[in-house]
């Protein structure tokens, strides 16, 4: 990286930022003025320092002590940075010297001061972070840009995932794991929740309407089903009649069972899978059945290509809706987002419980690995050239510090008048 000499002592990169450049500005104009008032008051000096009685005495002695205070501060601002004029005096250049140290203690400030979790859920509280989140989501076209963005990394991250991938996962760690573990109580303690929450309900609804819709268009398959099950010597005009009958008695009952609720086969159905919930968390036979069972289905062939295919058709649906503007995905996406922005706003217990977890969360990573972040700031300065770090901070605050030169002048210039002034008048 070149640098470039900017100032007295002072080497920054040749290209910098526009702050970089008006603060550098900043500096040396300060600079100039301390500088000035320095001369100003040799000058002074020089053109009065024959003068020891009357109003000159006063301005010579006011000059002289103006220098000395000019020139004593303009040491202990350099000190900080370099070496005054270059010389190795000792408790000089302290920022390059002495950079590691001053770093830990600004780490174990920062430490002490600002990752506390008090300091964190007070500023996260104050700071309104869910009602912002909201301010902004709904604001313009951000929701937009946060699907467009999402969907173009989601779709980045789905075309990158392999099939060789997929199948590697499913065929070396989840078939073998599922193998190896036994998921008999798994399935009967879900089933046992499913049927104590009634959620099967619409499942059976669905199986018992299909079943209805494909026998009522399905009459000339049943039929045949059931004529060619009949005596070779019964006569066909019987066959058909029964089998239109029992077509009939099938299709009645069907739509019986679909419009009761308490149904005696749906009262069957129910009983028969409590028993089998039951079986499959405490019945040692049944439990092994069921583990023999699943293990001849993962062992299948069939099984690794099938869930390869279903995912792949899954991530090949999901990139092309991900792709489209305008399809339904992205916009129901866009909605959502929006509809939750105006919901932090305007839902008070929604916004607080947000910013509660917020809270929570950063409290947690401070009180478990706030010191390791605070680390970042010493391994920072740490890596640092001297002359650099001295060179950053200078630009930074040295304008600032200039003021201390101005004020030394002024000061050391008034102290000197006070000084004259009572060894006149003793």
């Amino acid at each position: 990286m070149t640098t470039t000499q900017t100032a007295p002592g002072l080497a920054l990169p040749e290209e910098m930022s526009a702050g970089d450049a008006l603060r550098l500005k900043g500096l040396r104009r300060m600079r100039a003025l301390a500088l000035s008032l320095l001369v100003l008051a040799a000058v002074v000096y020089v053109l009065t320092r024959e003068h020891d009685t009357g109003w000159l005495g006063y301005v010579n002695a006011g000059s002289e002590a103006a220098m000395v205070g000019a020139i004593a501060d303009w040491f202990a601002v350099t000190a900080l940075f370099r070496h005054p004029l270059g010389l190795p005096i000792p408790h000089t250049a302290i920022i390059p010297n002495r950079k590691e140290s001053l770093g830990e203690s600004l780490q174990e400030f920062v430490a002490d001061n600002f990752l506390k979790e008090d300091v964190i859920r007070e500023r996260i509280g104050s700071a309104g972070v869910s009602r912002r989140v909201g301010e902004w989501v709904i604001d313009g076209r951000h929701a937009d840009r946060i699907v467009r963005e999402g969907s173009r990394i989601l779709s980045d991250a789905l075309g990158q995932v392999k099939e060789s991938d997929v199948a590697a996962v499913i065929q070396e760690a989840l078939i073998p794991r599922l193998k190896e573990e036994e998921l008999s109580p798994v399935v009967g303690q879900l089933l046992d929740e499913v049927l104590r929450d009634d959620a099967h309900r619409g499942l059976v609804d669905l199986a018992v309407d299909e079943l209805a819709r494909w026998l009522d268009h399905n009459h000339d398959e049943v039929a045949a089903l059931i004529e060619n099950r009949a005596p070779s010597w019964t006569p066909q005009w019987l066959d058909k009649r029964v089998s239109t009958w029992v077509h009939e008695q099938v299709v009645e009952w069907v739509a019986e069972i679909g419009r009761t609720p308490d149904h005696n086969a749906r009262i069957a159905l129910d009983s028969w899978l409590r028993d089998l919930a039951a079986d499959l968390q405490h019945d040692p036979d049944t439990m092994e059945r069921f583990e023999r069972l699943k293990v001849r289905m993962l062992t299948q062939d069939r099984v690794s290509s099938t869930s390869i295919a279903l995912w792949d058709a899954l991530r090949r649906a999901m990139i092309g809706s991900l792709g489209d503007e305008t399809g339904l995905l992205r916009t129901r996406a866009k909605d959502e987002i929006e509809r939750f922005g105006r919901r932090l706003i305007d839902d008070e217990q929604l916004s607080t419980r947000v910013d509660t977890t917020i809270s929570n969360i950063a409290a947690y990573a401070v009180n478990n690995y706030g010191h390791e972040v605070a680390t970042i700031i010493s391994a920072t300065v740490n890596r640092w050239d001297g002359k650099e770090t001295a060179d950053r901070i200078e630009l930074h605050v040295g304008r600032d510090l200039q003021f201390i030169r101005i004020n030394g002048t002024v000061v050391g210039g008034l102290a000197g008048l006070v000084i004259h002034a009572v060894s006149t008048v003793i």
